[in-house]
């Protein structure tokens, strides 16, 4: 027979776990139609002799909900195998929002996740009220990859209580009776769940804790009882953990959460990452967990593959911007910034300046992620305080050295959360763990993590050897469409839809961060590409080649339904 597409030839490695075969994938349609030794003609042909062929990575825990309004191609998810992604993570999205709330909300963002709010409020349409009316101008968006949103806390509290949604008193009887609407609301419009952020880290402009913070058990359960009562969606938490010191406080926040899971039958899970602050942390509330499966509950933490650091170079922040002499650089840009360092007497007033006003983070503990391509795997000796130390120079001549030495491209880390990679593994390793927390589409400025599909499949399966390569491929596909009951995606096999990656894995690399200006009114934010990946493929056609979008957008609303877990 004649098919649209066939991939001949390559690696097979079908998201499920199963070893990996030799064989085609034929494709009629947005389907995966056969698998092995296909024969027949084909529309389209794909070598993939020497190459893996996997599902499309399904990213769970992206900020993308500004961005997909003016970037269909989704970057940089785009240029790591994705082809699903989940917004509304952490409590905040814009939907359900009343008219006067539109500037609110987009300040909240900016607040919580770096987004800046002046291009969110010129790059949104805001032609919706409820979550539904969101969903289907999220329907309306071209889009390359396929996208499904949870429906956050912060603006049902908004919506449901206007100021007082902020307090720490509770939420009053009718207060809570609203929210279930807006969340019923929206989970029967097809959000494929209710987020909330908990964490002391997130607050509004003007200091306060976000919306929902100090919510109650009784309020998180009722809300919860949504998803129980139509069996659909999955309740994703920031949650907070450690600010007790990992006592009590942090106990009891993985027991409402489990709670929540016996109560529902619905997936829960929440974000985990290992501090220097508290060493043990992860490890305590790992154990808690298994306690909890112990007593019929099911959580799934999730973490990301390597660090969570802010990012420090020539063409955004510098750690030396404290002195004025480097903050003026700021209004430069990179060309004019560079002639700069390389003037002898403005080099010098520089260092000088940094002198007089040290970093206020410890060099120690700011490491180079490289002049060319990036690595993550930092020794004390990686640091600018190591550098500087063996190059017998003041760390600020160092950092400028670097950074005309590579045309302003040289990148420092400075690692907050995941800062040991012995503590990542460990997170890796447990049995519940899931792989998220990449934030694609937030905090621009500061941190770029999206490339987590690249990092996880080039350090930990191929390089490291900790997982398999089809443990590894599973985990990024059928494990997190799964969780978040995306049904016939993640996996290869007849029937299902056609998501389809096609990469070299000894040819995974990532090239370093850029910054560029991009968003709306001229925005900037950090993205990065990789190399490595031949094709990735969206409900039947080719969505990247060769990391190059080809112009075909297939990408489709992604609702949920009963019983898809």
């Amino acid at each position: 027979m004649a098919y649209d597409l066939v991939i001949e030839g390559g690696t097979i490695v079908d998201g499920t776990g199963h070893p990996p075969y030799r064989g085609d994938v034929a494709v009629q349609g947005a389907r995966i139609v056969a698998l092995g030794d296909v024969d027949g003609r084909a529309t389209r042909t794909i070598d993939a002799e020497g190459r893996l062929v996997t599902p499309g990575f399904v990213d769970v825990h992206t900020h993308l909900d500004a961005q997909l309004a003016w970037d269909p191609l989704a970057t940089s998810s785009c240029w790591h195998g994705v082809t699903s992604v989940v917004l509304g993570n952490c409590g905040v999205t814009f939907a359900p929002c009343k008219p006067e709330d539109q500037e609110y909300l987009a300040e909240l963002m900016e607040s919580v996740e770096d987004i800046p709010a002046a291009s969110i409020l010129d790059g949104l349409s805001w032609s919706w009220q409820t979550y539904g009316e969101y969903l289907e101008e999220l329907d309306r968006l071209p889009r390359g990859v396929n996208v499904g949103g949870m429906v956050g806390h912060c603006p049902v509290r908004q919506w449901a209580m206007g100021e007082r949604g902020l307090d720490p008193e509770p939420a009053t009887d009718d207060d809570i009776a609203a929210m279930v609407e807006l969340v019923d609301e929206a989970v029967a419009a097809g959000a494929l769940g209710f987020s909330t952020s908990r964490t002391m880290l997130h607050r509004v402009p003007d200091g306060r804790a976000v919306p929902g913070t100090y919510a109650r058990p009784e309020e998180l359960l009722a809300i919860a009882g949504v998803l129980g009562r139509r069996q659909r969606g999955t309740f994703e938490v920031a949650p907070k953990l450690g600010e007790d010191g990992g006592g009590e406080m942090t106990r009891a926040e993985v027991t409402w959460m489990a709670d929540v899971n016996r109560a529902t039958g619905r997936p829960v899970t929440f974000g985990l990452a290992q501090t220097n602050l508290l060493p043990d942390l992860h490890t305590r509330v790992l154990a808690a967990v298994d306690e909890e499966a112990g007593a019929g509950a099911e959580l799934r933490p999730q973490t990301t593959a390597r660090s969570i650091s802010i990012l420090f170079g020539l063409a955004h922040r510098t750690p030396f911007d404290g002195a004025a002499a480097w903050q003026e650089l700021r209004d430069l840009d990179i060309g004019a910034r560079l002639a700069v360092l390389g003037d002898d007497a403005r080099r010098a007033a520089l260092v000088e300046a940094a002198k007089e006003h040290p970093p206020g983070i410890d060099l120690a503990g700011l490491f180079l992620v490289g002049t060319s391509e990036a690595h993550y795997d930092y020794s004390p000796a990686d640091s600018l305080a190591a550098l500087a130390e063996g190059a017998g120079e003041h760390p600020a001549e160092t950092f400028i050295r670097l950074e005309l030495d590579s045309n302003g491209r040289a990148l420092f880390s400075w690692p907050f959360l995941n800062q040991r990679m012995d503590a990542v593994a460990t997170l890796l390793r447990h049995p519940k763990m899931m792989l998220g927390l990449g934030d694609a589409g937030a905090h621009v400025g500061q941190i770029m993590d999206a490339g987590l599909p690249t990092f996880f499949l080039s350090h930990w399966v191929r390089d490291r050897g900790v997982f398999s390569v089809e443990d590894g491929v599973r985990r990024l596909t059928s494990d997190t469409a799964a969780v978040f009951g995306i049904d016939d995606r993640g996996v290869l096999r007849e029937g299902a839809f056609a998501d389809l990656n096609v990469f070299d894995l000894a040819a995974l690399h990532l090239p370093l961060p850029e910054y560029v200006h991009d968003f709306p009114g001229g925005a900037g934010r950090y993205v990065q590409r990789s190399t490595g990946y031949d094709a990735t493929i969206v409900n039947g056609r080719v969505f990247m080649a060769a990391g190059e979008p080809t112009g075909d957008l297939a990408g489709t609303l992604l609702r949920s339904r009963p019983g898809t877990y």
